[in-house]
């Protein structure tokens, strides 16, 4: 009787245990009879890099994790909210996210840049006063060339801090931008990723695989035409030559590091857009198209006074024409060089 009574106890407990809520599908087609994501299943199970006996890797991780998942669902919830097609939808979430997230920090990157290049003038007369302070205290007390040039140096790191506090521009915050633009494209691009090779299902691939327009008709497969890729690089070197000619003050020797880096990496990402499956193409064209057209935005006057961007000695009245302008000069020296 005793064992009768804990086993009926057991069950009416197992009746009105409360039931796991299964994850949702990931877009329309997938919504019936969905399995869990991945990214929920691993971190279920605890997956990390080297999880799975040691196997996985932490490409196959990354494609597994949790904002890799949510950037999935984003998606879903895009197409569902429009009944955009698969491709428009890649685009139009390109332009969303470029729009609502990085362009407002872009313009905290504006304002913050144009603090700085204000700062300059006040930087070197401070710069020569103080060097002046420190030849006549190094006369007084007899110090070496080291060692004022050490005063000097570690005098003028202060006195820039301190006007980096006042103005609240410290360089570092202009690479906010950099730290949520890159891992927000590293996740939607695994997401599309996941989508094209059938890891969030069969019905996700098949609606994939007949998503696409014009040329790019399977978004499981790479652009066999090189049109994607080379669009890529051309559009990502015209956002570098903008960038690299929005200044009128001298170049410094890091900054030509920099945008030579950038070239080069525009570069390469033509062939390897030509190996990935033509949705993370589009996407990376779609972004970059925006990126441009945002740059192009914050040349303009207008919108500078509208984002509060303060004006700076560089600005000016004509930008477009002068950044034409500065182009075309740049390569028709190039041309007469060789």
């Amino acid at each position: 009787m005793a064992a009768a009574g804990r086993r009926a106890a057991v069950a009416r407990g197992a009746a009105h245990a409360p039931r796991r809520r299964q994850p949702l599908g990931m877009w329309r087609l997938a919504r019936a009879g969905a399995r869990a994501p991945p990214a929920l299943a691993a971190a279920a199970a605890g997956a990390g890099p080297g999880g799975h006996g040691g196997t996985e890797g932490w490409y196959e991780w990354a494609a597994r994790s949790a904002p890799v998942h949510w950037a999935e669902g984003g998606l879903a919830a895009l197409q569902e909210a429009t009944g955009l097609p698969c491709w428009a939808a890649i685009a139009g979430g390109a332009a969303l996210l470029r729009t609502a997230v990085t362009l407002p920090l872009a313009a905290q990157q504006g304002r913050l840049l144009a603090k700085l290049e204000n700062l300059q003038p006040e930087i070197k007369e401070l710069a020569q006063c103080l060097r002046h302070e420190v030849s006549v205290r190094g006369k007084q007390l007899g110090w070496s060339e080291k060692v004022a040039r050490s005063h000097f140096a570690r005098n003028m790191r202060r006195i820039v801090t301190e006007l980096y506090i006042r103005d609240n521009c410290h360089p570092f915050k202009a690479t906010l931008l950099l730290w949520v633009q890159v891992p927000m494209w590293v996740c939607v691009s695994l997401a599309l990723r996941n989508c094209s090779v059938g890891a969030l299902g069969s019905a996700v691939q098949e609606q994939f695989s007949s998503g696409g327009a014009l040329w790019f008709t399977d978004l499981t497969a790479p652009d066999s035409t090189w049109i994607l890729p080379v669009s890529l690089g051309l559009v990502n070197l015209l956002v570098v030559e903008i960038f690299a000619s929005q200044t009128k003050m001298p170049v410094s020797r890091i900054r030509k590091i920099v945008t030579n880096f950038f070239r080069t990496v525009s570069v390469v990402m033509i062939p390897i857009a030509a190996t990935v499956p033509s949705s993370m193409a589009l996407y990376w064209l779609s972004s970059s198209l925006v990126g441009l057209s945002h740059n192009l935005l914050l040349r303009s006057p207008a919108f500078r006074r509208l984002c509060r961007i303060p004006r700076t000695a560089s600005d000016s009245d004509t930008p477009y024409r002068d950044m034409v302008a500065a182009v075309a000069t740049r390569y028709s020296l190039r041309r007469q060089r060789h």
